[in-house]
């Protein structure tokens, strides 16, 4: 991974990542798409950590495309592979970045402040829960470069906002406050300080059984859009694994006896 573009601490089963190019308001260069991906691949393995938070350093989340790096690099003349994946992987690289924080298995929540553009908001985007400053400043910007948001927002995006809102944000790269994105469903909630307020959420989080909030971030993701068959399958599937397992058993105790639960690490798999 690369150590200089992102960062990754973790203490008591939160995984503290950040952009780290706060010079630069974290601007997305090859580096930091590779710190990115594999940052998320790697907490995508980790069953001691059970919540995460996805900030970054400097005055800004994430600015957007370093559109300098990406001429100099010729990422703009490399067009042709967007299309291309990998036998079974469903994302590229530019996607992967955003996508994948969905398919890490803990809770990922996105602390904002500052410059969240373009890029920058897709990658907030592939998060579960997102908190902002009421000043942060957020843009759908690619249109400003004659694109199309290509990090996943097709997928990210549908269920937070309304479609009309959605086009009029696309066709138009306008620039949203935080407190007007809370208003539109873009993030969760606003905060004054988003980062403490994401750590302490993420703390709470990981007090759970980590079996439960695993399966409850895939049952919404899986079944928001599902057929209602297989909705109510994977829900009944889930449960079934859940019910008399060693962390919800542990749940069921701590309730009882007012003690702080003694979790394990995950260890629960459903087809």
């Amino acid at each position: 991974m690369s150590e200089q573009r992102v960062t990754i601490e973790i203490t008591d089963h939160v995984a503290d990542v950040r952009l780290n190019r706060g010079d630069k308001h974290n601007g997305l260069d090859t580096a930091m798409f590779e710190g990115l991906r594999d940052a998320a691949a790697r907490l995508r393995e980790d069953r001691d950590v059970w919540a995460v938070v996805l900030s970054g350093n400097g005055p800004s989340f994430c600015a957007g495309l370093d559109v300098q790096d990406a001429v100099q690099s010729g990422a703009f003349s490399q067009a042709d592979q967007l299309a291309e994946r990998l036998p079974g992987e469903l994302v590229n690289l530019f996607q992967a970045v955003a996508y994948d924080w969905r398919r890490v298995p803990a809770p990922v929540i996105s602390a904002i402040h500052g410059n969240c553009f373009g890029g920058g908001l897709q990658i907030a985007l592939g998060a579960d829960i997102r908190i902002a400053s009421t000043d942060a400043r957020l843009s759908i910007m690619e249109i400003k470069w004659g694109l199309i948001p290509d990090m996943g927002l097709a997928v990210t995006l549908p269920p937070l906002v309304r479609q009309d809102v959605a086009k009029e944000l696309t066709f138009t790269g306008r620039i949203v406050s935080g407190l007007e994105a809370f208003e539109l469903g873009l993030v969760t909630r606003v905060a004054e300080d988003p980062l403490a307020t994401a750590l302490n959420l993420a703390a709470e989080i990981a007090g759970k059984s980590p079996d439960a909030t695993r399966f409850g971030k895939r049952l919404l993701n899986e079944a928001w859009h599902a057929p209602d068959a297989d909705a109510l399958l994977l829900e009944s599937k889930l449960q079934k694994a859940l019910i008399g397992s060693p962390n919800q058993i542990a749940t069921v105790q701590a309730n009882f006896t007012k003690e702080p639960p003694a979790f394990q690490p995950p260890v629960l798999e459903v087809d």
